[in-house]
């Protein structure tokens, strides 16, 4: 058995007037110690396959056919505490926006002493410092004492990862983490995620449209399109011979085609100009 299986997986979002169905149907699976990404542009659906790993689906978001199984349990058919544990001891996720995610309202080392107490780990402020040096923060006792607004990207983004592998996660799901970093401190934090990663040999699944930076970390791609996996592979395989359309349209907007003078038209637009006979 596969750590992660997914198996026809549909969730949908219902509002008031209709329902959007968000992943259609998506059958992947991943094994332990694996690199994969899942890229694609904004609304492809993996943001939402990323929460279905976890169940953590927000409202009105549900799963409406399909199934998830991690580390040997399927999700559907786990109760509350049962998946709390699961996460606990499972997952780890590293979110797009840390500042969003972490606590305005308390310390940084009170948010991590709360992590670090829920597992029955060492609280004293020697080994949460020695956490934060682990994600390579210098001065880690002056960062104890700071609230996240004083934080720049990078460092909140350091202070994220550390809380996701306090839990030393077998799976780590890292949602656009350096979306929002310039590209020094962006490259930083991926070596730093994947650094700690291969040490620890968590499977890391992340979620990206940087396909550059796919290239140079990752060992698989999964690319979606309108809620489906369109292509699933080794990563020198895809990127270098995509077969589907879409993986094409991607590539083409890589900025290191861009600077080649690439003429870049996304699939949408190449199926809206061949008057929807493309192969979707």
């Amino acid at each position: 058995m596969s750590l992660i299986e997914v198996d026809d997986l549909v969730v949908e979002y219902a509002t008031r007037d209709r329902t959007v169905r968000a992943l259609d149907g998506v059958s992947l699976r991943v094994e332990a110690g694996e690199r994969l990404a899942l890229v694609g542009e904004s609304g492809s659906g993996k943001s939402t396959l990323g929460v279905s790993l976890g169940a953590l689906l927000p409202a009105p978001a549900r799963i409406a056919e399909g199934s998830v199984t991690v580390n040997g349990y399927a999700l559907g058919e786990l109760d509350r505490d049962g998946l709390r544990t699961l996460r606990r001891e499972t997952l780890g996720f590293i979110p797009q926006d840390p500042i969003a995610t972490l606590d305005p309202t308390k310390r940084i080392g009170k948010q991590l002493a709360m992590v670090v107490g829920d597992l029955g780990g060492d609280t004293s402020r020697a080994a949460l410092a020695n956490l934060l040096e682990d994600v390579r923060i210098n001065d880690p006792a002056a960062v104890l004492r700071r609230f996240p607004h004083q934080l720049s990207g990078g460092m909140a983004q350091r202070v994220a990862v550390a809380i996701a592998m306090v839990r030393k996660p077998r799976v780590l799901v890292a949602d656009e983490p350096t979306a929002a970093l310039d590209a020094n401190v962006r490259r930083d934090v991926l070596r730093l995620i994947f650094d700690i990663a291969a040490e620890t040999g968590a499977t890391v699944i992340w979620l990206s449209h940087d396909l550059d930076a796919v290239a140079k970390w990752c060992e698989r791609v999964a690319v979606m399109y309108r809620g489906k996996v369109v292509e699933d592979g080794p990563v020198g395989i895809v990127l270098q011979e995509p077969e589907h359309p879409y993986t094409k349209s991607l590539l083409d907007s890589m900025p290191s085609r861009l600077q080649h003078g690439v003429e870049v038209r996304t699939y949408t637009e190449m199926l809206r100009m061949q008057g929807e006979e493309g192969t979707v």
